[in-house]
């Protein structure tokens, strides 16, 4: 558990452009299966929302994943990213 003090005057904020990456990183964990799963449902998702964002690159890994999805993967994918933006 931390116990130190935060020093907020000299903290650096966190870049907007961050935020794209972070996303982008979360689909390359899920596609490469990273966590022992390789999971396409979620890839897709974290890729749309990362495109979404402005991480021009992460169009084309969605489309990559998409190409071994079924129409009714695709779907869930894009209902968990709307239920995502929503909630963030």
């Amino acid at each position: 558990m931390f116990q130190g003090q935060f020093d907020l005057d000299a903290a650096t904020p966190v870049e907007a452009t961050a935020i794209p990456d972070v996303l982008f990183e979360r689909g390359l964990y899920w596609a490469s299966g990273r966590s022992g799963v390789v999971n396409l449902v979620a890839a897709h998702k974290w890729f749309n929302l990362a495109a979404l964002k402005g991480r021009a690159d992460a169009i084309s890994m969605r489309q990559e994943v998409a190409a071994m999805m079924s129409d009714a993967e695709i779907a869930t994918a894009q209902r968990e990213a709307r239920a995502w933006m929503t909630a963030h």
